[in-house]
């Protein structure tokens, strides 16, 4: 994979550029960020650039035997290590895999992984096998270059077995390259934190996004936009929501809170028996979609409008509901969804789910003297 090929990100890749440039480019590296910003997409273009036979001022050429082996995940001076589940299991047993996937899409997350290797309701981890695997590659020499890249993706899941790699990390074999990538440092041991030095990797930006979207998805600059403002950074989230059967949200959402203040119960049943045939995932979003429009109504309410992330409509929307919702509503309204969410991701029935909100919602607008909602409010 090129630096070129990685979505946004460019001062990163500079930086990383410069480092191999100067020669100081350090033995470990933990790449740190939120998932689907493109951490594990870099640390396999800086493999591909440090072992290029004939890099360019700013990428690897692409060209080379070694290039060609890199794009297939093939180099046999390039290791991965992920988790995996079995106590006795190393990453070797799920490579091809782990090619697969990485190769249709690099932004995928620890649960995207887990599906693909059939083990969504295991817990997976890097085990002392590992570790151990770990320390038996990297004691070889190089096969094809005079660099060997060991590329961690999610160290997290290392816990106490971390301590086996402490040395080979600290006192690495020569022209040996270490780089971490992981989501939450906090789960990482410290004495590894030590020894790596850190590169903040950020939220991706709306136009980075957008442009992937369009090109990569083949969709329009402005059904791309409207899943930027969902996935807030993320690409894998967007390249998600881009895959499923587009639904207006912001219609379905709007709709649904003014059937719930008018305490329309046979509407509200129809609403909820459409609603429950969209799909777990669908309802996810949708979730994910409501949460978002009210954190942007209290942007609108209580901050300036110019960093709301709604669409024309929806911003309208908002500003009519901002005058007629307290912050006391509006955080009721905020942990109701949150519950929501929670209870979607365990397969709670969406029609009970959803009917018990609808009666929650009327409580909540009925705190209130809101009677203007439900003529004010339009999409």
């Amino acid at each position: 994979m090129l630096f070129r090929d990685v979505i946004g990100q460019d001062s990163v890749k500079e930086d990383l550029v410069q480092m191999v440039a100067n020669d100081r480019l350090p033995h470990a590296l933990l790449f740190l960020g939120s998932e689907g910003v493109g951490k594990l997409a870099l640390a396999i273009s800086l493999a591909q650039y440090v072992t290029c036979k004939n890099p360019h001022a700013q990428d690897a050429c692409g060209e080379c035997n070694a290039c060609q082996k890199v794009s297939k995940l093939i180099h046999p001076d390039i290791h991965f290590s992920f988790p995996v589940v079995g106590t006795k299991v190393t990453s070797d047993a799920y490579i091809e895999a782990w090619r697969k996937a990485v190769l249709e899409h690099p932004y995928f997350n620890i649960n995207d992984w887990m599906h693909a290797i059939g083990a969504e309701n295991k817990q997976g981890n890097i085990n002392k096998d590992e570790c151990l695997n770990i320390v038996k590659k990297l004691s070889l020499q190089t096969f094809e270059g005079n660099k060997k890249v060991l590329i961690i993706w999610l160290p997290e899941y290392l816990g106490k077995e971390g301590n086996r790699l402490l040395k080979l990390i600290e006192e690495p074999p020569e022209n040996t390259l270490f780089i971490l990538v992981a989501e939450r440092d906090d789960l990482i041991l410290n004495t590894i934190l030590s020894r790596c030095q850190i590169v903040t990797i950020n939220k991706l930006k709306d136009e980075e996004i957008k442009k992937a979207l369009v090109e990569k998805r083949g969709l329009s600059e402005a059904d791309a936009l409207e899943l930027c403002y969902l996935a807030d950074g993320n690409y894998n989230e967007a390249a998600k929501l881009s895959q499923e059967k587009h639904n207006d949200y912001a219609a379905l959402f709007i709709d649904w809170l003014r059937l719930c203040y008018a305490g329309k119960w046979a509407k509200i049943s129809d609403w909820v028996e459409v609603f429950s045939k969209l799909g777990r995932e669908n309802q996810k979003y949708f979730i994910g979609y409501a949460l978002h429009f009210v954190r942007e109504l209290l942007v609108l309410k209580f901050g300036k409008e110019t960093k709301v992330r709604l669409s024309e409509s929806e911003r309208n929307s908002a500003l009519k509901m901002g005058a007629i919702l307290d912050l006391n509503q509006i955080q009721k309204i905020t942990e109701l969804l949150n519950e929501s969410s929670y209870f979607i991701e365990r397969n709670a029935n969406p029609k009970v789910l959803f009917f018990s909100n609808a009666i929650e919602l009327n409580k909540i607008f009925k705190n209130q003297e809101v009677d203007a909602m439900v003529s004010k409010v339009k999409i």
